[in-house]
């Protein structure tokens, strides 16, 4: 069998050449959603900054929902400060450290903080965390008494300090104090720290014993040192001392999730990122392969068919056209993979770039993505390969034959249903953004169209064959021969125009769904946002962790300043009942005061912000509508740290795409996230110049604040990461399906030599021939555009009903011409090339090897 199959295939190597491109494309798009995947799932960070601790304890940065992927919770959760004494006196424990992190930078000569690789975040440590650093070296002593600290020996170099140097330092959001240089630390990991001692370390940060701050009396780890040859024994003790309180001990290439955990929770990312993908890569990669395989097995039917005819059963006759693809589709698997790794590496990078992922999470690189590749499409292939030669192995051996050099007179009744069935069933499912206004809701709009698009593969024989007669019954008697031959042509061939009008269709569905869907939620969000926020500049401070204490009073004070807000966000996990069945999600949510009210309009219906003061919330109206959450219900919150609570809605906005499902009181986020610090101020002016300017001045005269405009960029730079993200994944989905669409042409129409070379023998001309052809491309190209047109007509007028408040999406205006022209390009060169190589054909030769 395999060595027919094998002999077959080589009379075949043009068509078959589509079935290896669709192979290997969607082998290639298959590993790189598994790899991306795998590495959500087993990537590990450096342990940097710990990497001389061979045991860490610290809290569990993840919330478990029932039935569900692990979530990541970005804000470090603290560990009590007893517990370092009690794992110190463990046997085999040499070294036990409570490492605390706080916002800490550098100025240099000119008040500017100094830049550093490390979060200044987190940069503020006490001097005993050195002992965590994998071969650290110390030039100088250890910092002593209040006004001594150490500095990484590379920020040290970039602000030109030496031991004994004198040096501001912005700690924690306290103003800028002097500090002696008393040591320069180089350490792997230790890229822009700041060290204190110990004391000091924990009186800035709020951490002392006896401080009243929300974390007093606490640490953010603790990094153990163990004996030589002792690592596995302490580890096993403590886990044992901190059973049953929720801490996580970690060792190995474990540790650097410790390091971070909002660099740890990318990982999380990833594996969000590989799902959604995964779905709409195995759906499209199924489609292409079905339908190349389908063009190979009809161009074979006479062979098969004559096979019938000497003897052979029906199960032979599948087995040998899976076997023939199987063997086509194994020599593209390789490169496919070997793509994928490729192309998993330079969408990591796109990430990094776009710093949706931090540039040291390494990707996971194993075989299981290739053998999952392997898998899945050796299963597509076997089964499309069958289901498409199962209607000739089925068929008498003399009918057979007789209809290789034909179509079925009539489409399968069952198939024409089903797929009229599913382009019904894509209408119902368009109708979601109009009942849910959120992201989930506006995703179904893509997974719409392509389940529209397959039905239409399903139907459409049935429905050109209709079309297809309905134009030639009324032909003008007078119409050229060209165009009569390719209406004929298309009443007669149904099958074989629907098989390469869909794919084409399913590109334009996918590329206007999926990219108007991103441009639609985008300007509703941007809409949401632009109208809410009354302020027109905000101010922040990157460089140096958070807002300075002190930053709010000195800008209110400004001439022209009409209000002025703290704002920030935290994630937050939303735990509610949905069908009597428990639910979660998890969303970032705004942190703001009762003040607000003069920076931002959420669009309040119900409520107000002024309550916003304690255990409260204010949530969106689609969640108050489908989680019964309105004014005085309580809701229960998992905020980013893993802390429970139990708040009170106080009030319900409009504006949820813009501002989230759920915004925090200035109370309820207090000692829940990382520095404790405000992360930006909303500032609203009288609108003059002078105002603008002398918030300028202000923020030129502060070390490290930075004032912007909260109008937004026209340019789109300032556009979320994930929509460049889901651009790239349009572009590269996109250059898949046109691959595979041209070469499924240029297959069926080289499938057609012996048609052209018998048109060729009753006398009509080359010229003839192409004026045909190039007819029949442009009814393909006028099909596929305006079935595409229709097919996403439903769901993007649904979704900009939904979202914008009128019936048509938002999105740039080149984009439905670009769309037309790919497709009638695509058509026009995949179908007049092979139809000039086939016209150099003798016809007698054509006829006898076609």
């Amino acid at each position: 069998m395999l060595h027919l199959a094998l002999r077959m295939a080589a009379h075949r190597i043009t068509a078959l050449l589509a079935v290896a491109c669709a192979v290997l494309g969607g082998a290639a798009l298959i590993t790189t959603t598994g790899v991306l995947a795998e590495s959500g799932l087993r990537s590990q960070l450096p342990p940097g900054r710990l990497g001389g601790a061979d045991v860490v304890v610290a809290a569990k940065q993840e919330f478990h929902p029932s039935g569900d992927l692990p979530i990541a919770l970005p804000e470090r959760a603290t560990v009590p400060a007893r517990l370092v004494d009690r794992l110190a006196a463990l046997p085999g424990v040499t070294a036990a450290v409570g490492d605390i992190g706080f916002p800490a930078a550098l100025l240099d000569g000119r008040g500017r903080p100094v830049p550093v690789a490390q979060d200044p975040a987190t940069a503020g440590h006490g001097w005993s965390s050195t002992r965590l650093l994998s071969g650290a070296r110390v030039e100088g002593r250890a910092p002593s008494g209040a006004k001594g600290v150490a500095v990484d020996a590379a920020a040290a170099d970039a602000a030109g300090l030496t031991v004994g140097d004198r040096v501001r330092v912005v700690a924690n959001g306290r103003p800028a104090a002097a500090y002696r240089v008393s040591a320069l630390v180089d350490a792997p990991g230790a890229d822009g720290g700041v060290w204190f001692a110990d004391g000091t370390a924990a009186a800035l940060a709020g951490r002392g014993a006896g401080g009243e701050g929300p974390r007093a009396g606490t640490v953010d780890l603790v990094g153990l040192r163990a004996a030589d040859g002792a690592e596995e024994r302490v580890a096993d003790a403590v886990r044992a001392e901190v059973a049953g309180t929720g801490l996580r001990v970690t060792t190995g290439a474990d540790r650097g999730e410790a390091v971070a955990p909002g660099v740890g929770s990318a990982r999380s990312l990833l594996i969000l990122l590989a799902g959604s993908l995964g779905g709409i890569v195995l759906l499209i990669t199924g489609f292409v392969v079905a339908g190349a395989l389908g063009v190979t097995i009809a161009g074979q039917r006479r062979d098969l068919a004559l096979m019938r005819a000497v003897g052979a059963t029906p199960r032979q006759i599948r087995r040998l056209a899976a076997a023939q693809s199987t063997v086509v589709a194994a020599l593209a698997l390789v490169p496919g993979v070997a793509v994928g790794y490729l192309l998993a590496g330079r969408f990591r990078e796109l990430l990094a770039d776009r710093d949706v992922l931090p540039s040291e999470l390494p990707l996971t690189v194993s075989p299981l993505p290739a053998l999952a590749t392997l898998l899945l499409v050796a299963a597509a292939v076997q089964l499309s390969a069958r289901c498409a030669a199962w209607r000739t192995s089925r068929m008498p051996a003399t009918e057979a034959v007789a209809e290789s050099r034909s179509e079925p007179r009539t489409p399968s009744r069952a198939r024409t249903t089903a797929g009229l069935l599913l382009i019904l069933g894509a209408c119902a499912l368009s109708v979601v953004p109009l009942l849910s206004r959120t992201v989930l809701g506006a995703s179904v709009t893509s997974v719409a169209g392509i389940v529209a698009a397959i039905g239409l593969a399903m139907s459409g024989p049935a429905l050109v064959r209709s079309a297809g007669e309905a134009v030639v019954r009324r032909l003008r008697p007078g119409v050229a021969a060209p165009t009569w031959l390719a209406l004929s042509n298309v009443r007669a061939y149904a099958l074989r125009l629907s098989g390469v009008v869909s794919p084409l269709a399913m590109g334009v569905v996918f590329v206007l769904t999926y990219t108007l869907t991103q441009t639609t939620v985008l300007a509703a969000t941007s809409d949401d946002t632009r109208t809410g926020t009354l302020a027109q500049y905000e101010l922040t401070a990157p460089a140096l962790g958070g807002l300075p204490d002190g930053t709010l009073s000195a800008v209110r004070d400004v001439p022209g300043v009409r209000a002025a807000a703290p704002a920030g966000t935290n994630t937050v996990v939303w735990e509610y009942d949905e069908l009597g069945e428990p639910a979660v999600e998890s969303a970032s949510a705004m942190i703001l005061a009762p003040d607000a009210r003069g920076v931002v309009d959420l669009g309040v219906t119900d409520g107000g912000l002024d309550q916003l003061t304690g255990a409260t919330v204010a949530v969106s109206a689609e969640a108050a509508r489908t989680r019964d959450a309105g004014i005085g219900k309580r809701v229960r919150l998992v905020l980013g740290d893993g802390a429970r609570v139990d708040a009170r809605v106080v009030a319900v906005y409009d504006r949820g795409l813009g501002f989230g499902p759920v915004v925090l009181s200035r109370e309820l986020a207090a000692g829940h996230t990382t520095t404790g610090l405000d992360q930006r101020a909303l500032v609203r002016t009288d609108g003059t110049r002078e105002a603008g300017r002398a918030l300028a001045a202000l923020a030129a005269d502060r070390p490290g604040l930075a004032v912007a405009s909260t109008a937004p960029d026209a340019t789109g730079a300032d556009a979320p990461p994930e929509v460049w993200v889901n651009l790239a994944v349009v572009v590269v989905l996109l250059g898949y399906l046109l691959l595979s669409i041209a070469n499924k042409l240029v297959a069926a129409t080289a499938w057609r030599r012996a048609e052209i070379a018998a048109l060729r023998l009753v006398g009509t001309t080359p010229r003839q021939v192409r004026a045909m052809m190039r007819r029949e491309a442009a009814v393909i190209a006028a099909a596929a555009l305006v079935s595409g047109l229709l097919l996403s007509a439903v769901p993007l007028a649904l979704l900009g009903q939904g979202f914008l408040g009128h019936p048509w999406p938002a999105g740039p205006s080149w984009l439905l011409p670009a769309v037309a022209a790919t497709v009638a390009l695509t058509s026009y060169l995949t179908i007049e090339l092979p139809t000039r190589h086939a016209l150099r054909t003798p016809p007698a030769d054509a006829l006898r090897t076609g």
